[in-house]
C-alpha cells in the first residue's frame, strides 16, 4: 500500500495576505501525511512590474514573459515568495526546501512555440518531472516548496503555470505515493451559482462537468482549471479537491465535505 502524499497549491491572493498565509501554513503543517507545497504569485509579480515602471502584456489573460518580465518573475517566484514560505515553515519546525525547476533538474520544460502568431516569450510547457529526487526528499522528511519556474536544459528559466506544475508533479509522484492534490482558491469549491454560497457542488465527475458547462454554470477561468483536474485524475492521482484556505484545517475530519472533489 502506497504512503499518502498531500500536495497543496496556493496562489497570489493567499500570498499577499499575511494573516491568511499564516493560517494556511498552520493548517498545512498539521497534515499528518507527507506533504508538498506549490505556489504561484502572479498578483505580486504584476505589482512588482508596475512598481518598476514596466508595462504588463497579456493575451486572453495569459502573461507574456519577455526578458524583463522573466527577471521579475524569477525575483518574485524563485526569490521573495519561495524563500519566505520556506522560512515560515522552518519557523514551524517543518524542514523544507525551496526549489525551482532548475534545482536538481526538478522540472524540465520546453519553451512554448509561437502559435497563431502569438509568442508568449519565456513561458514553459513541462516535459518531465524528476520524481526520483522529489520522492527522496519527501522520504527524508523534507517538504519541497516548488516555485512556478521550470528550465529548458539550455540555460533558460521559464515561467510556468503553477496549477500545471501542481498537476504534473502530482501525476509524477503517484508512482511512489497515494497522491491527493488540493487547489486552494477564493471559493469553497465549484459553485453552481457563484452568487449563492449554498450552491457548492461537493462531488463532480466528467458527466456532471459537461452538464454544468452546457447550462453555463461553469465558464471562463474555471474551465481550464477543471480540465486540468480531470486530466490529473485520469493519470493516476487518487483525489483532486478545489477548496478555500479555511477548509484545509478540516481535511483530517472524515465528516468534512465543504469542498469540491473531482473523480
Amino acid at each position: 500500500m502506497k504512503e499518502k502524499l498531500t500536495i497543496v497549491k496556493i496562489g497570489g491572493a493567499i500570498l499577499e495576505n499575511e494573516t491568511a498565509l499564516d493560517d494556511l501554513l498552520a493548517a498545512f503543517v498539521q497534515l499528518e501525511e507527507k506533504k508538498l507545497l506549490v505556489h504561484g504569485g502572479g498578483i505580486i509579480a504584476t505589482q512588482l512590474a508596475r512598481d518598476l515602471g514596466m508595462k504588463e502584456e497579456k493575451i486572453e489573460g495569459r502573461r507574456i514573459t519577455n526578458d524583463q518580465m522573466l527577471d521579475v518573475v524569477v525575483m518574485t517566484y524563485g526569490g521573495l515568495l519561495n524563500k519566505k514560505l520556506v522560512a515560515k515553515l522552518q519557523a514551524k519546525s517543518e524542514n523544507s526546501m525551496g526549489l525551482t525547476g532548475a534545482d536538481a533538474n526538478c522540472m524540465l520544460a520546453v519553451k512554448r512555440p509561437v502559435k497563431n502568431g502569438i509568442d508568449y516569450g519565456w513561458v514553459g510547457d513541462i516535459i518531465s518531472v524528476n520524481d526520483s529526487i522529489l520522492s527522496e526528499l519527501l522520504k527524508k522528511g523534507i517538504i519541497p516548496v516548488l516555485a512556478p519556474l521550470t528550465h529548458d536544459g539550455q540555460g533558460h528559466l521559464l515561467n510556468t503555470n503553477a496549477d500545471t506544475i501542481a498537476s504534473e508533479v502530482a501525476i509524477a509522484l503517484s508512482k511512489h505515493f497515494d497522491v491527493q492534490l488540493n487547489f486552494i482558491f477564493d471559493q469553497k469549491g465549484v459553485m453552481k451559482d457563484i452568487k449563492d454560497p449554498e450552491s457548492l457542488i461537493k462531488s463532480m465527475d466528467r458527466s456532471k462537468y459537461q452538464e454544468l458547462k452546457e447550462i453555463g454554470a461553469i465558464t471562463d477561468g474555471m474551465i481550464p482549471k477543471l480540465d486540468n483536474a480531470f486530466r490529473t485524475i485520469q493519470q493516476g492521482v487518487s483525489l483532486v479537491r478545489l477548496l478555500n484556505s479555511q477548509a484545509l484545517s478540516q481535511l483530517q475530519n472524515p465528516d468534512f465535505d465543504e469542498y469540491t472533489s473531482i473523480h
